[in-house]
C-alpha cells in the first residue's frame, strides 16, 4: 500500500470513528481484536444498504422470495457442506514477532505489489503457483514459495518462517442444560445452510417454480487468526446471499446474468466503474464450478466484496445423501423435445455480499476532502458524497438562531417531516459549523429556518454536494427531500 493510500485509509477509519459510524468493540476494556461496533450513523447506513438490498432481491425478481434462518443449526448440517472437514486456512507463524498470517494472503498481498510495482506477469505467476500449491495440498511447497520469494514479516521485517499448517475456522460451543449431555454444535460460518436446509420448505409454502431464489441477511463467524485491515475481515459479521435454483444444464447462462445484475447493482449505488473489476478463481472451492468476484479498489488494493459462485448440485445432495431425506423438485415442464423434466436436484448459483464490506466499500468512495475558495477566504472541508437514498439522516433542520420564535418554527417543520425522514435537529453553534457536521455525515440537505421563514413561510435549503442554497417554500419539502432520497433512484438504474 503506497504511503498515500496508507494515510487515507488511516483518515477514513478515524472519521468512522470519530462522527460515529463505527467503534471498536469493547473499547473502555481495550477492545477486542477484529470485533466492531456500528454507531449512530453506521447503524442507519448499514440498515439502508440491508434495506436495497432486500428490496432488489426480493421485489424486484418475482421468483426470489426471503428467509430467516437460525445461527445455530444441527451439526451434520457443517459436515454436509464440508466445514468440518474442509473449512481451513493454511497458516504460518513469523518466530520473531510470533504473529501469525494466513500464506495465501501474505503471497497475494506480495502479488499486489509487485503489480504495483509495474510487474504485472511475474505477479500473475506468483499467484498462479500459489494455487496450484493449494490445490494439491502441498504445504511443504508453499512455504518454500514464501522463502524463495523473500516475503517478510510485515511488522518484523524477517523470513524467519515456521511450517505452513492448516487451521479449522469455525467457533464451536455446546448445547444442553447439564455439561456432561451437552452436544458440540458451531456456530454457522457462512449463512447459506440455513438456506439448502430449507429448499423444499420454501419451495412449497411460498409456491416457486425454477428457477427461483432465496435470498436472506445474517451473522456469520468465522475465527479469522489475520483479521485486520478495520471492518474488512472480522470474526463476526454480516452476510447478504441469495441462492437461486436452476435447472441442470442452465447454470452457466443464469451464472452469467447474475454476474451483470450485481455489477449493475453496485453501480447503481454510485461505485465509478473504475473501481469495481471482475476476477474469476483460478482455484475453486470443492461445490463450484465456476466462480468470480466483484472487486472494489480500497486504498489498501482491490479487493473481494461480492462472490458469484456456481455451486452445481453439490450442497442439496449432501444434504439428502447424510440426511436421508430427499432433496428433489418435480419439474411439471416438458423441455425442448417434448419430454418432462420430472425430478432433479436443482444446481445453485449463489450471489454472497458481505453487509460489512460493502459497507466498508462506501464509505471509501464517498469520503471526499477538498478545497474551496481563494487566498484569505480558501477553507477545506470533509464530506461523504453518499447516495441520498442511502445517507443515514436525510435532512438536517436549523434555526438560525434561538430566540425570535425561530427554534419553535423549526422543531414545528421537523416534526412534520420526522415521520418521512430521518432528520437531525440543531440549534448548537455557528450555523457554518453545523453544516460542517452534517457534510461529515453524509447528510444531503439542510434546512435553515431564518427570520425571512416568519414573514413568508420559506426556508433556506443547502445541498451537500455543490454547497448551493436556494429558498423553498416549507410546504415543498416533503416532495423536495422525497423526490432525491428515494430508493426508487437506484432501482431504476438496474
Amino acid at each position: 500500500m503506497a504511503t498515500d493510500d496508507k494515510d487515507l485509509f488511516k483518515k477514513i477509519v478515524s472519521h468512522a470513528k470519530e462522527y460515529g459510524f463505527v467503534y471498536p468493540s469493547s473499547e473502555i476494556y481495550d477492545g477486542l481484536q477484529a470485533v466492531y461496533d456500528y454507531g449512530p450513523y453506521g447503524a442507519e447506513l448499514k440498515k439502508n444498504l440491508k434495506d436495497i438490498w432486500w428490496q432488489s432481491m426480493t421485489r424486484l425478481h418475482a421468483n426470489v422470495v426471503g428467509l430467516d434462518a437460525a445461527i445455530f443449526m444441527h451439526p451434520l448440517t457443517w459436515k454436509a457442506s464440508g466445514h468440518v472437514d474442509s473449512f481451513n486456512d493454511p497458516m504460518i507463524d513469523n518466530k520473531d514477532s510470533k504473529k501469525r498470517y494466513r500464506a495465501d494472503t501474505l503471497i497475494e498481498d506480495w502479488a499486489a505489489r509487485l503489480e504495483a510495482e509495474g510487474k504485472p506477469e511475474k505477479a500473475q505467476a506468483l499467484v498462479t503457483e500459489m494455487n496450484q500449491l493449494l490445490e494439491a495440498e502441498n504445504l511443504t511447497e508453499l512455504r518454500e514459495l514464501i522463502v524463495r520469494e523473500g516475503i517478510s514479516c510485515p511488522l518484523s521485517g524477517t523470513t524467519n518462517w515456521t511450517e505452513v499448517r492448516q487451521f479449522n475456522l469455525m467457533f464451536s460451543t455446546e448445547v444442553g442444560s447439564v455439561a456432561e449431555d451437552a452436544s458440540k454444535i458451531y456456530l454457522r460460518p457462512e449463512t447459506a445452510q440455513g438456506i439448502f436446509v430449507n429448499f423444499l420448505n420454501v419451495q412449497k409454502t411460498a409456491r416457486m417454480k425454477v428457477p427461483f431464489g432465496i435470498a436472506q441477511i445474517g451473522k456469520a463467524f468465522r475465527n479469522e487468526i489475520v483479521a485486520r485491515q478495520f471492518i474488512f475481515r472480522m470474526r463476526e459479521f454480516e452476510q447478504m446471499e441469495m441462492q437461486f435454483f436452476v435447472r441442470p444444464g442452465t447454470e452457466m447462462d443464469w451464472y452469467e446474468q447474475w454476474r451483470e445484475t450485481r455489477l449493475r447493482w453496485h453501480k447503481a449505488l454510485g461505485i465509478p466503474a473504475e473501481s469495481l473489476r471482475i476476477h474469476p478463481h483460478e482455484k475453486l472451492a470443492h461445490y463450484a464450478n465456476a466462480a468470480l468476484d466483484i472487486e472494489f479498489k480500497f486504498p489498501f488494493g482491490f479487493k473481494e466484496v461480492e462472490g458469484i459462485h456456481s455451486r452445481t448440485d453439490f450442497d442439496l445432495r449432501s444434504h439428502q445423501e447424510l440426511s436421508r431425506k430427499k432433496q428433489q423438485y418435480f419439474d411439471p415442464e416438458l423441455d425442448e423435445n417434448g419430454k418432462p423434466y420430472g425430478n432433479y436436484i436443482p444446481y445453485v448459483v449463489e450471489t454472497s455480499i458481505g453487509a460489512d464490506r460493502l459497507f466498508l466499500m462506501l464509505l471509501c468512495s464517498a469520503y471526499r476532502e477538498e478545497t474551496t475558495g481563494e487566498g484569505e477566504e480558501q477553507k477545506s472541508r470533509t464530506y461523504l458524497k453518499l447516495h441520498p437514498a442511502l445517507a443515514p439522516v436525510k435532512a438536517a433542520i436549523f434555526p438560525l438562531v434561538k430566540k425570535d420564535g425561530l427554534a419553535e418554527k423549526a422543531m414545528a417543520i421537523y416534526n412534520e417531516l420526522r415521520h418521512d425522514f430521518n432528520l437531525i435537529y440543531e440549534e448548537q453553534q455557528s450555523i457554518g459549523k453545523r453544516y460542517a457536521r452534517q457534510d461529515q455525515i453524509g447528510t444531503p440537505f439542510c434546512i435553515a429556518v431564518d427570520y425571512d421563514t416568519m414573514e413568508n413561510d420559506t426556508v433556506t435549503i443547502r445541498y451537500r454536494d455543490t454547497m448551493e442554497q436556494k429558498r423553498v417554500p416549507i410546504s415543498a419539502l416533503r416532495e423536495e427531500i422525497g423526490r432525491e432520497v428515494s430508493a426508487a433512484n437506484i432501482f431504476k438504474n438496474l
